[in-house]
């Protein structure tokens, strides 16, 4: 009746479905019955497990030493500043399983924020505590500890082996900041004003890791297609297959180029969000929470019906 595809009624019927499965989780006694591990044994389990897999906090000194402040090289000061926000991460991690394993052996009073984190981690949530110094995530707490180990295997590789060749843009944690130092190393060695500068994407072929860094700007993947895909063979978006909610984004060139040389061309202005919640709120520094940018990705349909669509790029999906 509204011309959406067919795929919408699967996103449908899977919101229903989480929306039910949420409410039925909440009602759920707490007091496990008959045999097997009582729920202090699953919680002690579970807290061990994500203490044992969990690294230490990054070391600053030693980061700022080999990736100094430097007014040619911007992503130094990205990289400092992605250490600092994941080690108060990392820092709340440690400490908030430590004191619940204590909690549960009798140690130390079990206060209602530690009862609060034993409940998502029996539920397989993400604990409250962890989100307020966390960055945007829908995940499970199973798939948001891979997630989190995962970005700090990234920066880790960065710190030992050097900036990489392409950038995971899903593993930041302020993302904007990343797209801006980009922007920034090439209005300095140009010495043109950074707001006279915009980005050109290109689509690559390759694979990441098998291309040496570009010239000018940077290569990132990691993104997810929602309401669309990528087709290969046209070098452009196009409808999503049956079945298929979200899709994988080719490795693209972020280039920068002066705002006057963006030579017009047929694309559809494709919003860039953090998680599947395409809301947020601005922050201190004047960024959404959640939305990042637009991509311009190439396309024979007109604005207007990728916009029915739904159309919009994550940086990560919802499991």
């Amino acid at each position: 009746v509204f011309g959406l595809h067919e795929n919408a009624d699967i996103t449908c019927a899977q919101n229903d479905t989480y929306t039910m499965f949420a409410t039925i989780l909440s009602l759920q006694p707490r007091a496990a019955s008959g045999g097997g591990k009582s729920r202090e044994e699953l919680l002690d389990e579970s807290a061990a497990d994500i203490l044992g897999k969990t690294p230490q906090p990054f070391n600053l000194e030693a980061v700022t030493d080999a990736y100094p402040t430097m007014y040619e090289e911007s992503m130094n000061t990205v990289l400092q500043q992605e250490c600092i926000r994941y080690n108060k991460l990392i820092e709340q991690v440690l400490k908030s399983l430590a004191d619940v394993r204590k909690a549960l052996k009798g140690e130390v009073v079990m206060t209602s924020e530690l009862e609060e984190m034993g409940t998502s981690l029996f539920n397989n949530q993400v604990p409250e505590m962890w989100a307020k110094v966390a960055y945007p995530s829908l995940k499970p707490l199973a798939g948001y500890v891979d997630d989190l180990l995962a970005r700090l295997a990234f920066f880790r590789k960065w710190i030992d082996d050097g900036a990489p060749k392409d950038f995971w843009l899903s593993g930041f944690f302020f993302t904007q900041a990343f797209l801006t130092s980009s922007l920034q190393n090439y209005a300095r060695v140009n010495t043109i004003a950074i707001d006279q500068i915009v980005f050109e994407f290109q689509v690559l072929d390759a694979a990441p890791g098998t291309l040496e860094p570009p010239p000018e700007g940077v290569h990132v993947h990691g993104l997810f297609l929602e309401g669309a895909r990528f087709a290969d063979d046209q070098k452009q978006i196009a409808e999503s297959e049956p079945k298929v909610l979200f899709s994988k984004l080719p490795m693209m060139w972020l280039r920068p180029i002066r705002e006057a040389d963006d030579a017009p061309r047929p694309h559809y202005l494709c919003p860039l969000y953090k998680t599947s919640d395409r809301r947020g709120t601005l922050s201190t520094t004047g960024h959404s929470t959640n939305f990042v940018m637009y991509l311009k990705l190439p396309s024979e349909q007109p604005q207007s019906h990728w916009v029915k669509r739904g159309v919009a790029a994550l940086c990560q999906l919802d499991d």
